[in-house]
């Protein structure tokens, strides 16, 4: 199975924020895992997809505590 790759561009169309500040992130070392290679920024979906569920928040959230 081939590893699907995104653009640093197409993160930030897929988030909808902007390119600085997903190099800002980087430089602060939040955000998910990325590649560089010859000096060409990739994030792996997987990489993408694991960061943005341990981001998630609210009610369906399987890792909060429910109280009834």
């Amino acid at each position: 199975m081939d590893t699907v790759h995104l653009s640093q561009k197409h993160l930030a169309a897929r988030w909808r924020v902007a390119e600085a500040t997903l190099e800002r992130w980087r430089s602060d070392g939040h955000g998910p895992q990325y590649l560089k290679i010859k000096g060409r920024v990739l994030y792996r979906l997987c990489e993408i997809q694991e960061f943005e569920n341990a981001s998630l928040t609210g009610a369906f959230n399987s890792k909060e505590k429910r109280t009834t």
